[in-house]
């Protein structure tokens, strides 16, 4: 199993950045992929953004694509998201998983496939 520790939520502006940090430790080496999911108050959790740890493909969400850059570190088994731009419609719980089940887009980008998941940390854009 794969443990998660993400960071780097905050209060922030609209318009302003943020950068989240996702530090994974355990059986790293067997995860396809990570990524960031977000929750807000009242909706159901939705795919923000993804990166393949092998060939570092990468996926966004229609409504973060162009502001949002998600990033890796391999030797830190370390996800971040580079959030710019920022809206309060952002406003959520940022969740990092990893290890889905199986390999590709449509495993990567919807959460019930992922076997691994963080504590969260809280996003709040204000206006």
């Amino acid at each position: 199993q794969v443990q998660l520790v993400e960071s780097g939520g905050g209060l922030v502006q609209a318009g302003g950045s943020l950068r989240l940090s996702c530090a994974a430790s355990g059986r790293t080496f067997s995860t396809y992929a990570m990524g960031w999911f977000r929750q807000a108050p009242g909706k159901v959790r939705e795919f923000v953004a993804a990166v393949a740890w092998s060939d570092g493909d990468i996926y966004y969400a229609d409504s973060v694509q162009g502001r949002f850059t998600i990033s890796r570190d391999n030797a830190k088994n370390t996800v971040y998201l580079q959030m710019n731009s920022l809206k309060p419609e952002d406003t959520a719980v940022y969740y990092c998983a990893a290890d889905p089940q199986y390999s590709g887009r449509y495993f990567y980008t919807r959460d019930g496939w992922y076997n691994s998941w963080g504590q969260g940390t809280q996003v709040t854009v204000s206006s």
